[in-house]
């Protein structure tokens, strides 16, 4: 069930149940394209709350939650498609989140020579201890002095209750030595 708010910040929008959106949208980067989907958010009487857009290797990406009057979703999702040159899935957000298992935010920093799999060992080890990833950032580099490239990861999760901390930081360390990288707790 989408989650509902009521909100009086757009006409279109005055004391109707809002419905919250996650939009997942990529397409060739372009001037006016963040622009494009602003003016159909607020077209639907939308509020624009939350984002993490990029360009990727000449395209454009992100991940924009937005609320919406409820009656108008459908009509500002046919707006979206509209959009030359950009995909966008909009997904209802639950109405709520049940955080009550989580003990703590744990954060950490890896850095070292890229090779494939690092993301897959590091999300396993977390993944096996129930951790959820709440936001990952990557990225790989050119290294200056070696000639090699870099891969820099930063991420930050959500541990259960059950998990104690110092395991899943002595797991980290495990996986460290074997790929390899650096990792550095941040927390």
């Amino acid at each position: 069930a989408p989650r509902t708010t009521l909100t009086r910040a757009h006409p279109l929008a005055t004391l109707r149940p809002m419905t919250t959106l996650v939009l997942t949208v990529v397409g060739g980067d372009r001037a006016g394209l963040v622009s494009a989907v602003a003016d159909v958010v607020d077209a639907h009487g939308g509020n624009w709350e939350t984002s993490e857009l990029a360009e990727l290797a000449g395209a454009f990406a992100g991940i924009i939650e937005v609320s919406v009057p409820a009656a108008h979703v459908e009509r500002m999702r046919e707006a979206l498609a509209r959009i030359d040159g950009l995909i966008t899935i909009a997904l209802p957000m639950p109405a709520t989140t049940n955080v009550s298992h989580i003990v703590r935010r744990f954060s950490f920093h890896v850095l070292g020579n890229d090779r494939p799999g690092i993301v897959r060992e590091i999300t396993s080890t977390l993944s096996a201890r129930g951790v959820s990833i709440e936001r990952m950032t990557t990225e790989t580099r050119d290294a200056a002095m070696s000639g090699g490239r870099l891969f820099e990861a930063t991420v930050s999760a959500a541990v259960p209750a059950s998990v104690h901390v110092a395991d899943l930081a002595a797991d980290l360390e495990r996986l460290a030595a074997e790929i390899q990288v650096d990792v550095t707790l941040t927390d």
